[in-house]
């Protein structure tokens, strides 16, 4: 009997030129740009995955432009990360208070497409401390913010990389597809796992 490949968790983010998912207001005014044709190949990966993980904050900011669906089909299944859960969400959406470690490996256990881990900074970060993000696949827009959100919210650790792939677009956009070592994802030494993730 074939073995079903196990499910990755993968961070696909755009990023100013500086290392910043938006500026400090939140404002993501400035991924307003042309599109080249096939969209940096966000389709196909759409078509990867069926399940998004969200941090409080950034799931709110979807249901402001997105509405209840969040703007995507409504097969897809959303876990939004959260100390204080509401009493009721929208259909599809899961709020979740267990511990990274213990929900990432339930999830990666069903039956699946790929799970896209959407953010924000302190959601990212958490995951990566406790081993759970399995690539990076980031969109270096050029243009400097100056200042803002980083791409993981800042914490003492060294996780080291390795870069899958590079493709230029025509308009200087660059995607990076990295694979995470896992020997190397501890964060920091100190930290307790098994804690629950940040809401951001």
């Amino acid at each position: 009997m074939k073995r079903e490949p196990k499910r990755k968790i993968i961070v696909y983010i755009a990023t100013s030129a500086d290392g910043y998912i938006a500026p400090p207001d939140g404002d993501f005014s400035w991924l307003d740009r042309p599109r080249p044709k096939g969209n940096y190949g966000m389709g196909q990966f759409f078509q990867s995955i069926d399940t998004i993980l969200w941090g409080r904050k950034t799931y709110e900011i979807g249901l402001k432009f997105g509405g209840d669906s969040l703007g995507f089909e409504r097969t897809v299944k959303h876990y939004v990360f959260s100390h204080r859960p509401p009493n009721s969400s929208p259909q599809g959406v899961q709020f979740v208070r267990q511990p990274i470690a213990t929900f990432a490996k339930k999830l990666r256990a069903e039956p699946g497409k790929n799970i896209w881990m959407m953010g924000g900074a302190g959601l990212i970060g958490s995951f990566l401390d406790e081993g759970e993000i399995d690539e990076f696949r980031i969109h270096v827009i050029p243009v400097f913010i100056g200042e803002g959100i980083p791409l993981i919210a800042p914490r003492h650790r060294l996780v080291r990389l390795k870069l899958k792939s590079v493709r230029r677009f025509p308009d200087g956009v660059v995607h990076l597809h990295y694979e995470v070592l896992k020997q190397a994802a501890r964060g920091h030494a100190n930290r307790r796992r098994g804690q629950p993730a940040l809401k951001s």
